[in-house]
């Protein structure tokens, strides 16, 4: 097994060394605690009507969304009962993982670089899914755009959620964090 104790993913070097003086000048911050930062990245799989049919797609879920995240998922489940979509209370709906630290940075990373290019007629991704405190919401239509999903192996192709949380307090400070980690946004 690999001894990572001692790596540093690029991205993160890439903040320290270059994003928080960038972000000091532009914004004049005068403290260095004011500097905005990630904070987590949330990916999350709905399963919708197939969980309901089929109690096994659930777990198809959670199993490629760990397979993606490098972490393991947690299986969401049903709050409520509705009958008029046949659900019932605690019954599991979908997956979500939560990254912090280097696996967030490394997951960024493979976003930006790997999957976002292989998305079929990409031309960058809207800048208005920021939520007034500086954190973006994006979805993906499907998964197979991550190298780590084997085609052949997956029985059904599901969308994923992807918030990525940071500590700015504004929408433009949070816009400018991410476009410093090249996230490729149009206006």
């Amino acid at each position: 097994m690999l001894d990572t104790s001692d790596y540093t993913p690029r991205l993160k070097t890439l903040y320290r060394d270059t994003i928080r003086a960038a972000m000091k000048e532009e914004f004049g911050y005068k403290n260095e605690m004011m500097i905005p930062r990630l904070d987590k990245i949330v990916l999350n799989i709905g399963c919708g009507k197939e969980a309901v049919k089929d109690s096994k797609k659930a777990k198809s879920a959670q199993a490629d969304l760990t397979t993606i995240a490098g972490q393991h998922a947690l299986t969401t489940r049903a709050k409520n009962s509705i009958a008029g979509f046949r659900v019932r209370e605690d019954m599991p709906m979908g997956a979500k993982v939560t990254l912090r630290g280097n696996r967030m940075f490394e997951f960024l990373d493979r976003l930006t670089t790997v999957a976002m290019p292989r998305i079929r007629d990409f031309r960058g991704i809207s800048a208005k899914s920021f939520d007034g405190r500086g954190n973006y919401a994006m979805g993906l239509k499907e998964i197979l755009i991550f190298p780590e999903i084997n085609f052949d192996k997956i029985d059904v192709n599901w969308g994923m959620d992807i918030v990525i949380a940071t500590t700015a307090n504004t929408d433009a400070e949070g816009e400018a964090l991410l476009k410093h980690f090249n996230m490729p946004f149009v206006k």
